[in-house]
């Protein structure tokens, strides 16, 4: 659980692992072998890595499934203390679409909305609504994005772009496009620069 608590530094993570394969490798074999639990708020930030190795579509289905099998309506309906509300912004943040990765920076990583429409209410009236065109239960992965009508293929958005207002438009799909996010321009950025 703790290798990825490296959130100020991925990119070191990374390299120190070997490279990008490795480190995909690795990750995916935390999530695949069952290692990956939620309810240990410290690795909250572990499904949205994958962005800094150019794979954003792993993340987009990583996150839907935690949210499909850690979360319930029921007794029992989360799978950790709720410790000062941590498991639940995880989720308030993921069906929004991105996540603080790295709190304290100004930066978000893109997940995977989980609704059609939802508007953020901002200071001085503005407004940032986040569209999910053709989102589903099966339709989780990004298509294409654009942000106030300009493309956008970045797997991170800065806080200031969310909070001049506007609107990100994302059309899904039930397939991954692994090409949406993957190239060096399109990572997060390196905060050890």
């Amino acid at each position: 659980q703790y290798t990825w608590y490296v959130r100020h530094d991925v990119f070191g993570l990374i390299s120190a692992m070997g490279g990008e394969d490795i480190f995909v490798a690795k990750l995916d074999s935390l999530f695949e072998t069952d290692q990956y639990w939620h309810g240990n708020e410290p690795g909250h930030q572990t499904a949205y890595m994958y962005a800094w190795a150019g794979a954003p579509w792993k993340t987009q289905q990583r996150i839907q499934r935690i949210i499909e099998e850690e979360y319930g309506t029921g007794p029992g309906g989360l799978s950790g203390n709720e410790d000062a509300g941590q498991m639940s912004a995880w989720l308030v943040f993921s069906m929004t679409g991105f996540y603080p990765v790295c709190p304290g920076t100004p930066y978000y990583i893109i997940g995977a909305p989980s609704f059609p429409s939802i508007t953020i209410k901002l200071e001085r009236g503005k407004e940032f609504t986040i569209k999910a065109e053709n989102v589903s239960e099966t339709n989780h992965f990004i298509q294409s994005a654009t942000l106030n009508g300009a493309s956008f293929d970045r797997a991170w958005i800065r806080h200031e772009e969310i909070m001049n207002g506007g609107v990100m438009k994302f059309v899904m799909g039930a397939q991954p496009n692994t090409f949406w996010g993957n190239v060096d321009e399109q990572l997060p950025p390196d905060l050890m620069r």
